[in-house]
């Protein structure tokens, strides 16, 4: 098996289910959100284009919501990876990627309008998981300046979810 060298999360979804809009790496059309380990936090990082308007300068609550969405459910994925002593930028990904994980439950409080332009950062943390269930606690910051926070409770892919 042929070592990956991302650290990115979602480089190791299984093919079969990599087409999600936010950080979909086989959908050419979406955002492609990349998630990596920095210490006990995760960190994402994107930059809004001009059509991710809400008013001129400044950026949609939908793509606030999708950012910290995909990024719980890909620090998720990556909990349960670590949980099996697999860390992606030193081990060859497992038998079958890492596991994926989708949003339960998504809650999102936007503190003050994000400006379109500069880049953002998405950060979080772990606050619960145990086999099922992670739940993940996540920011979003615009210039060092904080503009929306979130919750995301990802549960594990049912299998059904997955078609042949």
């Amino acid at each position: 098996m042929a070592k990956h060298t991302s650290e990115d999360f979602q480089d190791y979804y299984p093919d079969d289910v990599a087409h999600c809009y936010g950080c979909g790496r086989l959908n050419e059309q979406g955002h492609q959100l990349k998630s990596h380990w920095e210490g006990e936090e995760t960190v994402a990082r994107f930059t809004p284009k001009p059509y991710h308007t809400a008013v001129p300068g400044y950026v949609y609550g939908g793509l606030i919501a999708s950012l910290i969405d995909c990024h719980g459910t890909g620090t998720a994925s990556a909990v349960a990876a670590r949980a099996e002593d697999w860390q992606p930028d030193v081990e060859p990904a497992p038998p079958g990627e890492i596991p994926r994980y989708v949003t339960a439950s998504l809650q999102v409080d936007y503190l003050r309008p994000t400006p379109l332009g500069p880049e953002l950062e998405i950060r979080g943390v772990i606050r619960e998981a145990t086999d099922r269930k992670v739940v993940v606690a996540a920011t979003v910051s615009a210039e060092g300046e904080t503009t929306a926070r979130g919750t995301v409770v990802a549960v594990r892919m049912p299998e059904g979810m997955i078609r042949p």
